[in-house]
């Protein structure tokens, strides 16, 4: 469904990216772990157009992203939801504005039809009688489940989360691990995260890969991460600061 070969990207002279190759088939949910700074944004915003790369290739459901004009980037792009680290809602609209935000961009349904369609989103995140209300009313577990409703509320056949429990106590970051697992399965979607949450991280994956100095480093299954012999994959993973990966400012 989605593929990266040899992609590359700086800004600057700061190279971030140094030669990303990695897969996520159709059906799968991928986590990207990696420390803060790593590049894993950067990454998120390949799969979806958002970025070029200096070189290599982004593939999306068989289409090359480098040989589409704004418009076919814009046909790929209705192919995903994504739920944002922030939620990234709109203080000025209504509950039910925010979720059906899309449906009133691309779609030539009336108020009516897509508040109805933004309720039966809500629903589906556990939300029920907030349609009206502001975001400004809502807590941020709430926010992150407005924010997956308006991710589902166009039938992605990808969703992309942005660090989706950062910010959540452990309870509401649980919850939200399974929203992430039953929307897969009830929606039949193509999951990618990334996190540097562990415990969300073995939660949701079918695959675990670490994004590390550039490049992907190591891939596997969340058994196999947890018992990997790979000293920069076993200190990421049992969050220790000592060992391979240097803590900046922290001299040991």
């Amino acid at each position: 469904m989605i593929e990266l070969r040899d992609i590359h990207k700086s800004f600057n002279d700061h190279e971030v990216l140094r030669g990303v190759n990695l897969n996520v088939r159709k059906g799968e949910s991928l986590v990207v772990i990696g420390g803060s700074g790593s590049g894993k944004s950067v990454l998120l915003k390949h799969i979806i157009g958002l970025l070029k790369p200096d070189s290599g290739t982004v593939i999306v459901d068989s289409s090359d992203l480098s040989g589409l004009d704004e418009d076919g980037l814009n046909d790929i792009r209705k192919k995903f939801g994504m739920l944002f680290q922030s939620a990234a809602l709109f203080d000025s609209m209504t509950v039910w504005e925010n979720v059906g935000f899309g449906l009133k961009r691309h779609t030539h349904m009336t108020d009516m039809e897509i508040k109805e369609t933004a309720i039966e989103k809500l629903r589906m995140v556990g939300l029920v009688g907030i349609e009206d209300e502001m975001p400004s009313s809502l807590s941020g577990g709430m926010r992150k489940r407005v924010g997956l409703a308006r991710a589902i509320a166009m039938k992605p056949e990808i969703l992309l989360y942005d660090e989706p429990t950062t910010g959540l106590d452990p309870i509401m970051a649980d919850a939200i691990n399974d929203l992430i697992i039953k929307m897969r399965e009830e929606l039949d979607v193509t999951s990618v995260t990334i996190t540097h949450d562990m415990k969300s991280a073995y939660k949701i994956a079918d695959t675990i890969a670490m994004l590390y100095n550039g490049v992907i480093i190591a891939t596997g299954s969340s058994e196999e991460m947890q018992n990997s012999a790979d000293p920069f994959v076993k200190q990421f993973v049992e969050g220790r600061a000592e060992g391979p990966i240097k803590v900046e400012g922290i001299n040991r």
